[in-house]
């Protein structure tokens, strides 16, 4: 929880006008007595000083000289008036937060007593006169006054008293005004807003003057109880609240604390006792007749309360003061007050289904919390009545009411509410105990049925666990731990969802802690009590991080292990030692942390708490094994690996010093993490990191500290090695960052390292100069360029991360400020300004950004004009240096004015050519770089305004006209498509024509009207080249001929209108405002910000082109937020009026009309939502209610349609709904539409208008969405995605009456007996709605919102004709039968069943019947609530038998057979199906009679064409896997299992293979998991291994082959080899060669490529191990073609899956192929496969670089260098795995005596394959035809990193080889090569223009990467040379 600072009052001095002044001066200087002359003297120099902070110290001297004076018997003399009158002034002036204001007080009260009532006066009259002569502007301030008065200041209480009459009748004037001027402010957002905090105050403040007067009110009101005036007062104040809450459209905190007002004065007035509870009372119900004995006064001040149809949030209200504002504990309320207390939660419930705004919703649960707390204290008290308790106790009709509030409440969408229903919860359990005392918790039935209920309750209930908390808070953990002893680890798996992880964390806090309590209460009985607290917690943690998957662990260590640690430190030991101790202590399932990563997450979590304290004897005490850590730092997985870290940089004190065996661990950690694809691993990295900096710093500076007191002490030298340590650590740690910025450096690594830099350079900067280290020295030139250089990539965060460096590098080592080198780089930039490549402007932009910091921008651009001989107008440097404005707005403004005068001549150049302009100036670059200039602008504080505001003008000007220019492409009816997106020159040459063609003048008459191009449009035009004469660039350059693509056109134009909308919404934003009503001086006048209002409405309601409206409407938010913001009164009206203009438009469109009704409404919706999002939140959000009532009148359209009804405004207005509905800043306030939404899109659907259908159905998914959230699964019929039934009515409670009228009206159209389809347009809506809905448990025996009413409409769906009906409507039957009723209603449904065929029998009845019974079933079976009574499946069973005829061939319909199959398999044969039973056992005996009666595995057979043939089949193929594969135990099949599997697999369907190949897999992969099982799958897999083997030689579908060789993969190939076909045995290599045969032949079925590759490894591992010479030469010939498989498989072109299948298959063969010191493989397909392996380890995806260096740990140890001896027991990351490959293979080169060899190898791959060379023009080439394709790009691998890593191997390499061992040919001709390669990188980086990092920067690092690679190879060669001729 972040905790705010209180923010300081800022004093302010008084401020008075001249006349009272002048005035209080010549009173101040009368005569008087030497004291009293004294303090007049004092006060009037306080009044001249203008210094607030003088003031406040001459006012408190001024309390002092009041203390000193002395009492005098007569009246204060004149002048003591005239000082207390200056005081009072000074106080009524002042405002309340100020001070000074305070002192002022403190001053009046040190008045002596003798002068109090003098004080009093002064301050009553000066109050009176306020109020008397001050208008309504005045009205906030004098409210507050009298706040203040009572805010302890006992002088200020007293004139409020003396005066109440007058404040009373003040604050009834003012709250009179208030109501007025609020109907006159509609629309005014900020204006209302205001009104509403004053009228607020009011309230607060009458509330409060009353309460603090209320004796004296009361004794005025029974001195003159006919004629007091202040009666009168009061009833008058008292209507004022009564309007305030019949007026909706204001605040409801305003309204809410109204409501407590009226309670006050009704209190006040009435006095306590009976007759104040029966009042409210009556006021609470309403009724018809008022009760007779009411006061006349309270009737007609109150009148709207009284009434019937007074607003529902009345009620609330008065609830809310009612239970606020009385006393509940005592006796105050009489006999009458236990009624009270009681009416009002039946009140607050009977609100739930009117309540739609979801702030309304937060008001009900705060208050029914409130009543809760009250009704506590009442039974705290002595006056509470029997039937209170009774009511107030558990099981009770009250209590069961709000229970079921509580339920429906749980998942509110707003915390609050959650929070508060929580609240409710455990106040409730509080009643309960205090109704029925102290009692076992096992006679409570109440407690218990609670308990029960809840636990029944699915896990992704958020509520579930707030309660479930709340039960353990009062009856101890030992409740909930005996009824679910599994609940530990059940919470900890729920851990890895992020939207449960808070909730369960919290539980097993709650859980944990109160269980450690009980069990230490009986350490006595139970001695080893602290044992069976680590069975139960900390047993079920360690086996959660061990074995769990990784993402499933991770909350674990942000929610659960702190909290763990916290309870109990002294369990940290417990953990340690229990995963050091484990069997296998670095292994865990794949994806999870295994043992060496919960060991880590244990440590760093209790390092960050402050459990795991450093000490002198190693790291922490030496509790962890240095390797070990030095392993996790390395670790396959990243979260491991952060772990790590985090153990390393986490402290809970930040001085503490960092070890020098922690700075070794991270230079062991950094470099290899560097390159992380993961954004979370990078951000945290970047994030501990920082932790660690911080940490250094801080313990440095105390060291500094230290040892700069000059004093001597002990630790003097220990602190003076450790800062010399932080030196060095620091400077390798920049050196490594900056070294690994090179060319060619992934982006992932360029973009960790500059976040690393950056904050060093913010913790310890880069000065030379600094007090701490020196880090600038660090800093070399060419380590700033390359900074500089990065500003060229193609990422933008890596742009603005170099950017933002290099402004803290030291600027000698950027050297930027030379004046040739600024000039070179401020022409480089404007030349990408105007470049075609959109990501050159941003360049551009950060250039310019860069170089706008320093002196002579404005000479160096004048250079510039002169180089490109334009006439260019700048500000002369001269002029500009006179002013006060800074270089950088001097600067900015030159830059701003150049880049203006270039864009004016692009936009001429381009109204004559749009074509040329898209080629050479494409006019947005130049515009982003103003726009990013104008960014870094402080405009606030503009000193050069007059030339900034010519500058915005013309800047608006030229926006318009670049608009014009690109507006007819954007307004296009198809921009895209209009535009033949074509680059052959034919189709390019007439691109001028139809640009002609295109018009803005579209209108929605395309839905009838077509259009054509002109007949001059077929002629070919121009050249074979669209060539266009020379140009030059508009900054500079040569001449230069251009083609044009469309790409090219499209791209120029839609990015410029972006560029354009971006500009006029910052210039609208940022620069200040001249507003004519206040005469304010400014930039932008309200003139300019009106028409640019006016272009985005152009830009919004006509752009046709996506990106245009949505780039438009980005600017356009700018604009409506500044206008809300603006102090001008015609600007914040602007919003209104424009809403109202665009409505009627929509209102009134046609099919004439200009409004876009294609493109989902184009940009009208963007429009309408960027105006409703400026209406601010604390508003009452009339602008959007206004419009939705609009807009749903709009989309639900009256029926009947009267004569020529347009369909177009229903179409705008649906699209427009959509958007709103999925508007996230309109947060809660559209949910109150939500009902009249759905209504509208269900509705939709009946319209005989496809675009109203079409649009119907948009709404309705964005609805969807907005109702259940965002899919929270894979599963769409996951709970997790749906609601309760009774949660979803309650908060929407129209939909019940709508959706049961729709579902009746569908219900009567579907009537299959006719044989005729009948299909109700929104039947699918309605079923897919109620499909959403799910039962609960704690709905209770009935449900008070008629959810059966539901049922029979349903079920009779459930006969439609329409399969997917049928289907629909069996799934929403579901939530509308209650659990305990589900067996009675499926024996229900099966009764109606035929019991014989015949004429009568109507298929789709049955179906219908079948699937509804058959859902249920699934419901029955899955809910863990149901009762737990035995035999309900058994008596299902008995009812189901009549029936089974419909499963046999007496039954014609196969849909129907398959159905009831289906239903017996989940009966019989389901994991949840129970395994007794006399009615089960005889109907899986039929089954089985059925199913070998069946045309499966009997005679006779079926077409496979018949309808429903396939489904039918695969039912019997369930029934049948589960006999023989999944619970063959259960069916009782014996000897038959094999025999049913084997015609399974006969089947000619392939779907029926398919099934049982996949049931079988599933069995295996079990079986292979759980050590424990009977292995029965295996044996019957190897009984039928023959036929699995002829079936992988002939079977003919892919799928199904491919499954038939992974089962054959998952079986040991003893129990396969040797192969047969039939009774043909063929040989190891006759199996091999069919099997690579097969694997070139399916190069395009992935799945069956990657089950052959993994059958032919096994095979060639089984053949190698056993021997290849044995085999033959055939063998070795087909090992080597499956190395050229192997290998082709790890190309960057082959999907993911088949290199993670290669990379599996190459780690699997590293013991007995890749590393094995025999070579069983020729030497030329050994080195290819580790070829393979090294580009697996570079590859992009991460799981193929994962998958591939697992190789590590299966390398033979006597393989291992002694450096590497303890690394390949664990798995290490790809960079580790890259750099321990090498070595190895370098090492096994030695083994196997090939040095030589070797060392040409490895030398060839360092030089790298001769593609790699591109010609320049080629590249060019591909750049101008294809804008944004950026090839075949690896994102990950660097090539110049792993050349020099060949390069460090092979120098190492070298040493090994003898004299006399090189080849001189091989040498002669890599040398050759080298050299040439050499020569030719060299020529073409010369050729390359200035600066080419910028301008061509992928071509310059392509041969920067060539040319090292070259020369390192050239440096080998050198080496080999001199061995040779030794």
């Amino acid at each position: 929880m972040v905790v705010k600072k209180k923010k300081a009052a800022k004093v302010e001095s008084v401020s008075l006008d001249p006349a009272k002044l002048e005035e209080l001066r010549a009173s101040l200087s009368m005569d008087g007595d030497p004291g009293t002359s004294l303090l007049a003297q004092n006060l009037l120099n306080c009044l001249c000083v203008t210094d607030p902070v003088q003031q406040v110290q001459l006012v408190k001297k001024a309390g002092t000289l009041l203390v000193d004076l002395k009492e005098d018997a007569s009246p204060p003399n004149p002048l003591l008036v005239a000082c207390l009158e200056t005081l009072a002034i000074m106080y009524t002036s002042l405002q309340a937060k100020n001070p000074l204001k305070k002192a002022v007080a403190s001053t009046l009260c040190s008045v002596p007593a003798w002068l109090q009532e003098s004080a009093v006066v002064c301050l009553s009259a000066r109050l009176f006169d306020c109020f008397s002569t001050l208008g309504p502007d005045h009205y906030p301030h004098l409210t507050d006054c009298v706040t203040s008065c009572l805010d302890g200041f006992p002088i200020g209480e007293r004139c409020i008293q003396s005066q109440l009459t007058e404040v009373l009748k003040f604050l009834q004037k003012a709250l009179s005004e208030y109501l007025q001027m609020n109907r006159n402010l509609a629309g005014c957002h900020v204006a209302q807003a205001q009104l509403m905090q004053s009228c607020l105050a009011a309230v607060k403040a009458s509330m409060l003057v009353v309460q603090r007067s209320q004796e004296p009110i009361r004794a005025s009101l029974w001195t003159f109880p006919s004629q007091c005036p202040l009666q009168d007062i009061l009833i008058e104040l008292l209507h004022c609240h009564t309007q305030i809450l019949m007026e909706e459209d204001l605040l409801q905190v305003v309204q809410s604390t109204a409501g407590m007002a009226v309670v006050v004065l009704i209190r006040i007035m009435l006095g306590n006792g009976d007759r104040l509870a029966e009042v409210l009372a009556d006021m609470l119900l309403c009724p018809e007749e008022v009760d007779p004995s009411t006061p006349q006064w309270l009737k007609e001040s109150c009148a709207g309360l009284y009434q019937r149809k007074r607003p529902s949030a009345v009620s609330l209200y008065l609830c809310h003061g009612t239970l606020a504002m009385l006393t509940w504990r005592d006796d105050s309320l009489g006999s009458q007050g236990d009624r009270l207390l009681l009416l009002v939660p039946r009140m607050l419930i009977s609100l739930d289904t009117s309540v739609k705004e979801s702030s309304t919703a937060m008001v009900v649960a705060r208050v029914l919390t409130l009543w809760s707390g009250a009704a506590l204290e009442r039974l705290q008290g002595l006056s509470w009545t029997s039937t209170l308790r009774e009511a107030l106790r558990g099981g009770s009709e009250l209590t069961t009411c709000l229970l079921e509030h509580a339920h429906t409440q749980w998942e509110h969408p707003l915390d609050g509410v959650r929070h508060q229903t929580r609240a409710l919860f455990q106040n409730l359990l509080r009643l309960h105990q205090m109704c029925v005392g102290t009692s076992d918790l096992a006679l409570d039935h109440f407690v218990v049925e609670l308990t029960q209920s809840l636990m029944g309750l699915e896990w992704h209930v958020r509520g579930k666990y707030g309660s479930l908390g709340c039960l353990v808070e009062h009856f101890g953990a030992r409740h909930l731990l005996a009824l679910d002893s599994q609940l530990p680890a059940r919470l900890l798996s729920l851990m890895g969802d992020q939207t449960l992880a808070p909730y369960a964390s919290d539980l097993l806090e709650k859980l944990f802690v109160s269980h450690k309590a009980e069990l230490s209460e009986r350490k006595e009985k139970v001695p080893d009590w602290i044992d069976q607290w680590h069975l139960t917690w900390i047993t079920p943690l360690l086996e959660v991080l061990c074995q769990a998957q990784m993402d499933e662990t991770t909350y674990i260590l942000d929610y659960f292990l702190p909290k763990l640690l916290r309870c109990s430190p002294s369990s940290l030991g417990h953990m340690v030692q229990a995963l050091l101790n484990m069997p296998s202590c670095t292994k865990g399932i794949p994806g999870s942390r295994g043992a060496l990563g919960a060991l880590m997450t244990c440590l760093r979590a209790a390092r960050s708490q402050g459990v795991l304290c450093p000490t002198t004897d190693g790291l922490w005490g030496g509790m962890v094994p240095l390797s070990l850590l030095r392993q996790a730092l390395v670790h396959t997985h990243d979260q491991i690996r952060l772990d790590a870290l985090g153990l390393l940089c986490e402290s809970h004190r930040s001085t503490e010093s960092v070890s020098s065996q922690e700075m070794d661990l991270i230079r062991h950690f950094l470099p290899w993490s560097l390159n992380s694809q993961s954004p979370g691993g990078r951000q945290q990295t970047v994030s501990l990191l920082k932790k660690l900096l911080w940490r250094m710093n801080d313990s440095a500076q105390l060291m500094r500290k230290r040892l700069g007191r000059g004093k001597t002490y002990d630790g003097g030298q220990e602190d003076q090695r450790t800062l010399e340590m932080y030196q060095a650590f620091l400077c390798w740690l920049c050196e490594m960052l900056f070294q690994a910025v090179f060319a060619g450096a992934s982006y992932t690594t360029c973009l960790t390292s500059l976040q690393l830099l950056g904050l060093v350079a913010e913790i310890f900067t880069f000065s030379a100069e600094s007090d701490g280290f020196a880090l600038g020295e660090s800093v070399s030139c060419a380590y700033a360029q390359t900074v500089l250089h990065c500003l060229a990539s193609n990422f933008l965060e890596v742009k603005q991360l170099a950017s933002t460096l290099l402004r803290k590098l030291p600027p000698p080592a950027v050297g930027l400020e030379g004046p040739d080198r600024m000039q070179l780089l401020l022409k480089v930039a404007l030349d990408l300004s105007s470049s075609t490549k959109p990501f050159d402007s941003v360049t551009a932009a950060h250039l310019i950004n860069l170089l706008v910091h320093l002196e002579g921008i404005p000479e160096a651009l004048e250079r510039c004009a002169q180089e490109q001989g334009a006439s260019i107008q700048l500000p002369s440097p001269a002029v500009l240096r006179v002013s006060q404005a800074s270089t950088l707005e001097r600067n900015t403004l030159s830059v701003v004015q150049f880049l203006l005068r270039c864009l004016w001549t692009e936009v001429a150049q381009a109204e004559l050519s749009l074509l040329r302009a898209a080629a050479t100036c494409p006019l947005y670059g130049r515009t982003h770089c103003i726009t990013a200039s104008l960014q870094q602008l402080d405009t606030r504080n503009l000193f050069l305004r007059a030339e900034w505001k010519r500058v915005v003008s013309e800047l608006i000007d030229v926006s318009y006209r670049m608009s014009e220019v690109v507006s007819p492409v954007v307004q296009s009816s198809s921009p895209e498509g209009l535009i033949p997106m074509d680059t052959d020159s034919e189709t390019s040459a007439g691109l001028q024509r139809i640009l002609q063609e295109i018009q803005p003048q579209d209108t929605n008459n395309f839905f009838t009207e077509a259009r054509e191009l002109n007949a001059q449009m077929s002629r070919a035009i121009g050249s074979p080249d669209l060539r266009c004469s020379p140009h030059k660039n508009s900054t500079g350059g040569s001449s230069e001929r251009y083609r044009v693509t469309a790409q090219m056109v499209l791209v120029c134009c839609w990015r410029s209108m972006k560029e354009v909308c971006m500009l006029l919404g910052q210039l609208c934003q940022a620069m200040p405002l001249e507003i004519r009503e206040t005469q304010k001086d400014g930039v932008i006048t309200e003139e300019q910000v009106e028409g640019v209002g006016r272009y985005f409405r152009e830009q919004l309601l006509q752009s046709r082109h996506r990106g245009a409206f949505e780039l438009a409407y980005v600017g356009f938010v700018h604009l409506t937020d500044m206008l809300c913001r603006s102090g001008s009164q015609t600007l914040q009206q602007l919003p209104k009026l424009w809403l109202k203009e665009v409505l009627e438009q929509v209102k009134s469109s046609d099919p004439s009309s200009k409004l876009c009704a294609t493109r989902r409404s184009a940009g009208i919706p963007f429009y309408i939502q960027a105006l409703l999002s400026s209406e601010p939140k604390s508003s009452s959000c009339s602008l959007l209610k206004a419009t939705m009532k609009e807009l749903i009148g709009l989309a639900i359209p009256p029926c009947p349609l009267p004569t020529g009804h347009s369909t177009v405004p229903q179409v705008h207005a649906l699209n427009i709904l959509r958007a709103l509905y999925r508007d996230t800043r309109l947060g809660e306030n559209i949910v109150p539409f939500v009902s009249e939404g759905m209504q509208a899109a269900v509705l939709g659907f009946t319209s005989p208008v496809w675009a109203v259908r079409n649009s119907s159905t948009l709404l309705f998914s964005t609805l969807i969405t907005r109702i259940f959230g965002v899919k929270k699964g894979k599963d769409e019929h996951s709970k997790k995605n749906r609601m309760t039934g009774r949660e979803f009515f309650t908060r929407f409670p129209a939909l019940y009456p709508f959706l049961l009228q729709q579902l009746k009206e569908a219900a009567e159209t579907v009537d299959s007996d006719s044989g005729q389809v009948k299909l109700h347009p929104s039947l699918f809506l309605l079923l897919l709605i109620l499909g959403r809905l799910y039962p609960s448990p704690m709905d209770g025996s009935s449900s008070p919102l008629g959810l059966a009413s539901f049922r029979p409409f349903i079920i009779k769906c459930g006969h439609s004709a329409v399969y997917r009906t049928r289907e629909m409507a069996a799934r929403a039957l579901v939530p509308f039968v209650l659990v305990t009723k589900v067996p009675s209603i499926i024996q229900t449904l099966l009764k109606e069943l035929p019991l014989e065929s015949g004429p009568k029998c109507q298929q789709n009845h049955i179906h219908g019947t079948l699937l509804q019974v058959l859902h249920l079933l699934h419901s029955y079976q899955k809910d863990t609530h149901r009762p737990h009574s035995d035999g309900q499946e058994n008596d299902i069973a008995i009812v189901l038998q009549p029936y089974l005829w419909l499963a046999t061939r007496q039954n014609p319909c196969l849909v129907t057979r398959a159905s009831l199959l289906d239903l017996l398999w989940t009966l019989c044969g389901s994991q949840l199906c129970p395994a007794d039973g006399p009615g089960l056992t005889k109907l899986r005996e039929e089954t089985l009679a059925i199913l070998m009666d069946s045309e499966l595995f009997a005679s006779g057979s079926l077409p496979a064409t018949s309808p429903g043939a396939t489904q039918y089949f695969l039912s019997l193929a369930r029934v049948a896997t589960s006999a023989s594969i999944e619970r063959p135990e259960l069916w009782g099949v014996g000897s038959r299992g094999p025999l049913l599997l084997t015609c399974l697999l006969q089947c000619p369907q392939y779907e029926v293979r398919q099934l049982v190949l996949d049931v079988a897999l599933e069995a295996l992969e079990k079986e292979t998991g759980d050590s424990s099982s009977s292995h029965h799958i295996s044996s019957l897999l190897r009984n039928i291994s023959h036929m699995l083997t002829s079936m992988a030689l002939h079977e003919t579908h892919p799928p199904c082959l491919a499954k038939v060789l992974l089962v054959l993969s998952s079986l040991s190939l003893t129990s396969v080899l040797p192969w047969r076909d039939g009774i043909s045995v063929l040989t190891d290599a006759e199996v091999l060669k069919r099997l690579l045969a097969l694997a070139e032949d399916s190069p395009h079925s992935v799945e069956l490529h990657c089950a052959v590759l993994t059958l032919t490894s096994q095979l060639i591992v089984h053949l190698a191990e056993s021997g290849f010479q044995a085999a033959g030469l055939d063998t070795m010939e087909l090992a080597s073609h499956w190395g050229t498989l192997v290998t082709r498989c790890c190309t960057d072109e082959e999907p993911v899956e088949v290199k993670l299948m290669a990379a599996e298959v190459l780690v699997k063969a590293t013991p007995s192929l890749l590393a094995n010191s025999t070579l069983p493989l020729r030497l030329v397909d050994t080195v290819a496969l580790w070829r393979s392996l090294f580009t697996l380890l570079q590859d992009e995806d991460q799981d193929v670089r994962d998958r591939a260096s697992r190789f590590a740990t299966m390398v033979p140890a006597q393989l291992l260098l002694p450096e590497n001896s303890e690394v390949p027991w664990t798995g290490v990351c790809s960079s580790v795995a890259l750099e321990l490959g090498v070595g190895l293979l370098c090492q096994l080169f030695r083994v196997w005596g090939q040095v030589s060899t070797g060392v040409f190898i490895l030398a060839d791959w360092l030089l790298g394959d001769a593609a790699l060379e591109r010609e320049p023009e080629e590249m060019a080439s591909l750049d101008e035809d294809f804008l944004f394709e950026k090839g075949e790009l690896n994102l990950w691998a660097e090539p110049l990193k792993w050349a020099r890593l060949l390069h460090r191997h092979l120098s190492c390499l070298l040493r090994l080889l003898g004299v006399g061992e090189v080849s001189r040919g091989q040498l002669d001709e890599l040398s050759s090569r080298a050299e040439s390669r050499a020569q030719a990188t060299g020529w073409s980086l010369q050729a390359l223009p200035p600066l080419p990092q910028f301008s061509c920067t992928a071509e310059h690092e392509r041969l920067t990467v060539l040319s090292e690679r070259a020369a390192l190879t050239l440096e080998v060669v050198g080496s080999l040379r001199l061995l040779a001729q030794a």
